[in-house]
């Protein structure tokens, strides 16, 4: 039998007999109508680089469009430094789903390991650096960011290091162990003239995103109150976020962040005083340094009250609830990697109505790093900046003040802008997020 293709399959009656898928008055050569083919424009277009086609479905129905991501060439080169649970779990995947970046080089103190993971994701062998050759990622031109994803009494040397290279930096979260430290990176960034973007993933995801607009926009009247919680269960393993010196505090910084940060982003505003209370447990050994739960309150100037809590003893949960007049916004899990739902609940005659909105899955790490290209791209300020996290860090030592003086309240100074330490959204405009 001759070998089957497209060519033969569809572009001989003759082919197509032998394989006996059609009739027998066809391969006789009697006429038949000629089969239909799909419109042209169902096969898209192109325009200004990017692929465009048609919805295939109802508007009714789930879509999207292609991800048309730049071309090799065109993405920033991203150097990850830190290869730990993280960075191995959920970052570097993330670059298979990116569109506007790319990983360029490790960083880390196990050669083995770097090696291992380059060989993996095909880094360059040249582009492996360890903790000691580190500036040595000055004359690698293949390397636009250096996001580092150590333990947080690094963030700020390693910070410095790359601005002083000539890169800009991508920060995880918390952004430094102290104020001091936020400060010294702040400072460097902006002496090197480079970007400083902290990593507050949430931010550029679409539930959060959702929540932010629906609660601003006071269709469910002003905000009241906000609540949330984010807590787990560690391991005794003795890991540096047990060690106050590596890590700069306990569960506050690290999971009761992002409910001090959802408050700020939520409202936009920045809060005139804080309430803190804490635990350590004694007969805990992951607590011999930091504390377990961390239970804060924050007031803002138009009257919201939000109280968060965070913890390292109690099993996962990660919720986070928006009051308003005239309904509830809320996210349960608000705070995790993933199956992120958002939930609105509301009087509606005499029942009580619940919207509950699903968002396709997607690297909120991808989104980050996008975010942060889109702009650098623009030569924009990215939407959470230095200060953002910065202003976090004096929040949560506020809060570590009131904690040490039995809960009573520390106030901090009135901020009457919105958004004073946050840049643009990026915006999608022809293929890429210039914002």
């Amino acid at each position: 039998m001759p070998e089957i293709t497209r060519r033969t399959l569809f572009g001989s009656s003759v082919g197509l007999a032998g394989l006996g898928l059609i009739g027998n008055a066809q391969a006789a050569g009697t006429a038949v109508a000629p089969a239909r083919s799909e419109p042209d424009a169902l096969r898209g277009s192109v325009k200004d680089g990017s692929v465009e086609l048609p919805p295939l479905h109802q508007p009714s129905e789930a879509g999207g469009s292609p991800p048309n991501p730049l071309p090799p060439g065109r993405r920033l080169g991203v150097a990850v430094v830190g290869l730990g649970t993280l960075a191995l779990e959920n970052i570097i995947p993330a670059f298979g789903e990116a569109r506007y970046v790319r990983l360029a080089a490790l960083v880390s103190g196990k050669p083995d390991k770097a090696h291992t993971v380059a060989a993996q994701y095909g880094v360059p062998a040249g582009s492996v650096y360890g903790y000691g050759d580190f500036d040595r990622i000055k004359n690698d031109p293949s390397v636009d960011i250096v996001y580092i994803v150590l333990p947080n009494s690094l963030h700020a040397e390693y910070t410095v290091r790359a601005a002083r290279a000539g890169k800009h930096v991508l920060c995880e979260k918390p952004m430094a162990a102290t104020v001091a430290e936020a400060e010294q990176m702040v400072a460097a960034c902006r002496d090197a003239g480079r970007q400083l973007m902290i990593a507050y993933r949430l931010q550029y995801d679409p539930a959060h995103r959702t929540l932010i607009e629906i609660a601003r926009s006071r269709r469910h009247g002003s905000i009241r109150m906000i609540e949330a919680i984010n807590a787990q269960n560690d391991a005794p393993n003795g890991q540096w976020r047990q060690i106050k010196a590596m890590a700069g505090g306990g569960s506050l910084p690290d999971v009761g962040l992002y409910c001090l940060n959802a408050f700020r982003y939520i409202t936009g505003e920045e809060p005139i005083e804080v309430t803190g209370r804490l635990t350590q447990p004694k007969d805990d050994p992951r607590f011999r340094e930091i504390e377990d739960i961390a239970n804060f309150t924050l007031r803002f100037p138009s009257g919201i009250f939000a109280v968060g809590t965070s913890g390292y003893s109690f099993h996962e949960s990660r919720v986070l609830r928006v009051h308003a007049e005239t309904g509830t916004i809320g996210l349960d899990p608000a705070f995790g990697y993933d199956n992120l739902a958002l939930d609105i609940g509301r009087q509606e005659g005499k029942a009580t109505a619940q919207e509950v909105r699903r968002f396709t899955p997607h690297s909120q790490f991808a989104r980050e790093m996008d975010a942060f290209a889109a702009s650098l791209h623009a030569r924009q300020r990215p939407r959470t900046p230095g200060e953002e996290g910065l202003q976090d860090m004096r929040i949560m030592a506020a809060i570590y003040r009131s904690a040490a003086q039995n809960g009573a309240p520390v106030g901090l100074p009135e901020v009457k802008e919105l958004d004073t330490t946050r840049g643009p959204w990026p915006k999608e405009m022809g293929g890429f997020m210039p914002g």
